[in-house]
């Protein structure tokens, strides 16, 4: 479930769209950049913000409702970070009554946006820039990152500190919402993930080990084509999850590309995304009270 095992597959898919294919997934990609904003949208308001973390300085986007409290969500991009995609997204999850914070987990090494238009990660000249920007986070990184961030969405004002507070994660950031998940066991309620990668490994800290450390409830949703790579890794998250007695839900979204989720992904997959959308408010809905 990571990008270096399904990039191939990724090529491939697309490799095999035809002409006319291609032409209709770019402009239906081209118009769901501007994602529908949800029923009573709410007024909102957003900022570029800076973060003091025990690694230094990380930049963020912060977005909320424009008036009132409500609940705290720290979102964790995919691989090729915080950029315009990402803070639409923010914006429509503000829409609908969250105080959103969407970070640069590669502040140590470069500050957000590092892409140019036209580039992804699938271009081998990225994936040698972004390579040393990945090795630079460890596991015990991101665990101070999620005190940090955490501890700045519950000092703004917009964030209701008596609810339970979200977090999210695409691509590389699905383990990072459950070491957050882990860290921050006292405010996190709820966890969301979409194409993650490397929930299960053999090391020590594998993400799944920390399960009985968290008190969120889940929704893991996985590409079809992460699943056919890691078919046993949903049954030993499911099976983490029912040893802990946490619900969670884990499924795996047919006709599904890895990075099928940020509308600007070359395999975005609009129908499938807005259900995976729909699931995490479902979610929030439940969990954060």
């Amino acid at each position: 479930m990571c990008d270096e095992h399904t990039a191939d597959d990724n090529e491939a898919y697309l490799a095999g769209v035809s002409r006319r294919q291609f032409g209709v997934m770019t402009g239906a990609m081209g118009l769901t950049m501007l994602l529908p904003a949800p029923a009573n949208a709410a007024v909102i308001k957003g900022r570029d913000v800076s973060i003091a973390t025990p690694d230094g300085k990380a930049d963020a986007y912060f977005v909320a409702p424009a008036t009132g409290k409500h609940p705290g969500v720290l979102v964790w991009p995919d691989i090729m970070g915080l950029r315009p995609a990402f803070r639409q997204m923010a914006d429509r999850l503000a829409q609908s009554g969250y105080a959103v914070l969407v970070v640069n987990q590669f502040y140590r090494s470069t500050k957000a946006p590092f892409l140019k238009p036209g580039e992804s990660y699938d271009q081998p000249e990225v994936k040698s820039r972004i390579a040393p920007f990945r090795e630079a986070l460890t596991s015990e990184g991101t665990v101070r990152d999620a005190k940090a961030f955490t501890a700045f969405l519950d000092a703004q004002p917009q964030v209701d500190r008596k609810r339970g507070m979200a977090t999210t994660g695409y691509c590389m950031g699905g383990p990072m919402v459950m070491r957050t998940a882990a860290a921050v066991a006292n405010r996190i309620r709820a966890g969301a993930t979409f194409h993650g990668g490397g929930f299960v490994t053999d090391k020590p800290d594998s993400p799944h080990l920390l399960i009985p450390q968290m008190k969120a409830q889940y929704l893991i949703a996985i590409a079809a084509n992460d699943d056919a790579r890691s078919p046993t890794e949903k049954d030993t998250l499911r099976t983490a999850f029912a040893a802990a007695k946490l619900p969670a839900e884990i499924e795996v979204y047919a006709g599904t590309m890895h990075g099928w989720c940020p509308p600007d992904s070359k395999v975005y997959n609009p129908v499938q995304a807005d259900k995976a959308w729909a699931r995490m408010l479902a979610l929030f809905d439940k969990a954060l009270v």
